[in-house]
């Protein structure tokens, strides 16, 4: 017989080598499929709803170490049991229909009983091909090589959940890769681990969740990004809190914008910052806005939806001069693009903000960061006047 070879690239996946051997004498043909990548640093699972015979014409890469599923029959093909294949999810399920076949001939003349049963579960696969009711469709490869089609790409397709994940020890020995005997770190898995937890929506008070991620900011420190979601309301909220403690001095940074793509710089703006342009007689002070990690047009973005969507500024409550006056705020604020000259100066107290150097390691000839000690009232502010670290023990206690 002849094999064929052909390295192809599927659009929004990977490359991949498709081998092809066919048999001039019996005319029996074969189609098998490998990764050209290595393996990948995640697994992946996809979880496909089937609905229509649209979905079953969707392709479907699944290469050895992949194993598919239907929950609804409570039927798997485990890895390693079938060859890398490129198909549909109809041709996974006729190929899972002629395995079955294959023995039930000598099953037949053995175990009539067995025979049935095998016999009862084919028609129900034959069945799932005319999609007269819903079904998931689940493929879980922990070399991450897998693959199913989005028909919507680069739209997200609502019908498909593509969720990553890190390998067990198990999953790492049975790809042959070798398993790190050092036992994990808590403090490292947490910084690559979405937490999650719940809470009530603040708009609605519908029950909603709130997602959590430990961020490492480049030269600077880590921050916990926090984003709310409701899915009764659609209110949707992020927030970002300082991982660290209070930094023994106050920051201000000061950045001379003098061209458009300063406004793409990246902004850690703390609860306790507050922002200042001399050039516009603009300032907001700290708490406002909350925590934000952003770029600097998306902060200035949120400054002016502040000010727009007060009703005590510009709705119905606001007087016709501060009206005006507000307006020809908005109209300056939108003309700072990076065209018009100005300084946009941040100054937090507990010192965790920070305004991205495009030049770092080097020094930013546009950017300018201060250090300077906190007064009574700024330590007032920051509940540090009253706080006591040392010595707060009771002496009774010194002895347990």
């Amino acid at each position: 017989g002849v094999t064929r070879l052909l390295l192809t690239r599927i659009p929004f996946f990977k490359e991949i080598i498709v081998s092809s051997f066919s048999c001039d004498s019996c005319s029996w043909s074969n189609t098998e499929i490998q990764s050209a990548g290595r393996i990948q640093e995640q697994g992946v699972r996809y979880i496909l709803a089937v609905t229509s015979r649209q979905d079953m014409n969707r392709e479907v890469v699944k290469t050895d170490c992949a194993s598919a599923r239907i929950p609804e029959l409570d039927f798997e093909i485990p890895a390693f049991s079938q060859k890398g294949v490129l198909t549909t999810i109809e041709g996974i399920i006729d190929r899972a229909v002629a395995g079955l076949e294959q023995d039930q001939p000598a099953r037949r003349a053995t175990d009539e009983e067995v025979a049935r049963k095998i016999d009862e579960f084919i028609g129900k696969l034959r069945q799932l091909k005319e999609v007269t009711s819903p079904f998931t469709f689940i493929i879980d490869d922990p070399s991450g090589n897998s693959f199913v089609e989005n028909p919507h790409a680069p739209q997200r397709d609502e019908a498909l959940v593509v969720t990553r994940y890190r390998r067990s020890p198990q999953q790492c020995a049975m790809l042959g890769l070798e398993v790190d005997a050092k036992p994990p770190d808590a403090a490292e898995d947490l910084r690559d681990e979405v937490l999650q937890f719940n809470t009530n929506c603040p708009e609605c008070n519908a029950p909603a969740s709130t997602n959590m991620k430990l961020v490492q900011i480049p030269h600077f420190k880590e921050v916990i990004i926090m984003a709310t979601n409701c899915d009764s309301c659609g209110h949707r909220t992020n927030e970002v809190k300082s991982g660290g403690a209070i930094e023994p001095q106050g920051t201000r940074i000061t950045l001379r914008i003098t061209d458009p793509s300063d406004m793409t710089r990246d902004i850690l703006k703390s609860e306790t910052c507050s922002v200042e342009i001399p050039e516009l007689e603009f300032e907001l002070g700290m708490g406002a806005l909350g925590g934000k990690f952003t770029t600097l047009e998306g902060l200035l973005k949120d400054i002016r939806d502040l000010v727009e969507r007060n009703p005590f500024t510009l709705g119905d409550s606001s007087t016709p001069s501060r009206t005006g006056k507000l307006q020809e705020f908005i109209g300056k604020l939108q003309e700072v693009n990076g065209k018009t000259e100005v300084h946009f100066i941040m100054d937090d107290p507990a010192g965790n903000s920070y305004l991205q150097n495009v030049y770092a390691p080097e020094e930013d000839p546009e950017l300018t960061v201060e250090r300077y000690e906190r007064t009574f009232e700024q330590n007032e502010d920051l509940g540090l006047n009253d706080m006591k670290t040392e010595g707060y023990e009771p002496e009774g206690t010194s002895g347990r």
